[in-house]
């Protein structure tokens, strides 16, 4: 199981998933910022580096799950998904209330849905999508297998899911210039600008925590998905991971 990390102490194991919504409706005002000027500005050309893998699926409705301020699937339909709609689902409606905002005034209330729920009890018929996404979501699951199987239950035979998560660089000097920064100077800034002392600290802790890499790619199989990869992205720092949910014979 592995060590529970979670935002906030709590003596009576409130449960993980209520703390994750707690802490994002708390940060919600400054998400944006604070998460473009923390990866500088680098997780706009990962989230783009994503859509494209998905728009070579010409994918018609597509899960957007942990959509947070619903950033993702606002690009994506500003990449050229115009004829796709996108359900972004959430367990925090302070971060739903931002992306509502966002959508409005861009004018993408037509293309782009968003919905309060939690990824292990999602409100879709199976095979409901063509692929979905989780961009910086994963590593907040309570219940890790159980989220990644429900969400493979909403996908048609061959669609697929897209996961876009923070892993940790291997090689010299980016592991070292990474570990300092998310340990010392992402955590500072984050008090300061979002006001809640623990988020920003949990952030580090939830990505040392997160099974990375090749140990990722176990658990997608073990849960049913085929054809697996991996794709790390600028020296290790993230990594897109990519999985399918199987035809029948």
């Amino acid at each position: 199981m592995g060590t529970r990390i979670t935002p906030y102490s709590s003596p009576d194991e409130e449960a993980k998933t209520r703390q994750v919504a707690r802490m994002f409706d708390n940060i919600a005002h400054s998400y944006d910022l604070l998460n473009h000027l923390f990866s500088f500005g680098i997780d706009v050309l990962w989230r783009k580096r994503a859509i494209r893998i998905l728009r070579k699926e010409s994918p018609k409705r597509v899960m957007d799950m942990a959509t947070g301020t619903a950033d993702f699937a606002i690009e994506a339909v500003r990449m050229g998904l115009s004829d796709t709609h996108i359900t972004g689902v959430d367990i925090s409606p302070g971060m739903l209330a931002v992306g509502r905002k966002k959508i409005a005034k861009r004018g993408y209330a037509d293309q782009i849905t968003l919905l309060e729920g939690d990824s292990v009890q999602l409100p879709f018929e199976d095979g409901h999508f063509d692929a979905y996404t989780v961009a910086f979501g994963v590593r907040n699951f309570e219940h890790l297998e159980a989220g990644l199987t429900e969400m493979r239950r909403v996908l048609r035979p061959g669609g697929l899911g897209i996961v876009l998560e923070f892993s940790k660089p291997q090689h010299f000097p980016m592991k070292q210039l990474f570990g300092f920064y998310f340990r010392f100077i992402m955590p500072t800034i984050g008090k300061l600008v979002s006001k809640d002392n623990a988020a920003y600290a949990y952030l580090p802790e939830s990505v040392k925590a997160f099974p990375e890499g090749q140990a990722f790619l176990d658990i997608l199989e073990r849960v049913g998905y085929t054809d697996v990869r991996a794709i790390p992205l600028t020296g290790g720092i993230a990594s897109i991971y990519l999985g399918r949910q199987p035809v029948a014979p």
